[in-house]
């Protein structure tokens, strides 16, 4: 006789699993799709799969700044610190290509275009107005009847 310790046991199964070579109650077996069903990593005709065409990590690329935006705003400065404002209109041109370059392209750079274009206009206008003031004194300037004599000018 033998006694319950002597028999073969099977292995010991947690609660709620199934013992191995039995499938569970409504599943198909092991590399079979229920009916209906695309075989996995299959997609029906012309359906793509949730994120094809995304890199699989990483965070998403940047688009980058765009190159007129950044030499709009340099040319709108030099003109203002070195040309007196002579070479604004190029700045504030450049500004405004830029923008419209990134309105197609989705690069980034909005704030620097706007401001080379606004420090570009500012830069033309004092210029304009250097120049109509230069103007004005030499008509002014002009316009005057001054002799010399020893002790100084007389203006008439």
């Amino acid at each position: 006789m033998t006694s319950p310790s002597d028999e073969p046991q099977p292995p010991y199964q947690p609660y709620g699993q199934q013992p191995p070579g039995q499938q569970p109650y409504g599943q198909q077996p092991y590399g079979q799709q229920p009916y209906g069903q695309q075989p996995y990593a299959q997609q029906p005709y012309g359906q793509q799969p949730y994120g094809a065409g995304v890199p699989p990590y990483g965070y998403p690329p940047v688009a980058g700044t765009n190159s007129l935006a950044i030499a709009s705003l340099v040319v709108s400065i030099l003109s203002i610190t070195v040309c007196a404002g002579f070479t604004g209109f190029v700045g504030a041109i450049l500004g405004h290509m830029a923008r419209g370059q990134m309105k197609r392209s989705g690069e980034q750079g909005g704030g620097l275009a706007m401001a080379g274009i606004i420090i570009g206009w500012l830069g033309t206008v004092f210029f304009v107005g250097v120049v109509i003031v230069v103007i004005a004194i030499g008509v002014f300037a002009g316009n005057l009847d001054c002799t010399g004599t020893d002790t100084g000018y007389t203006c008439n």
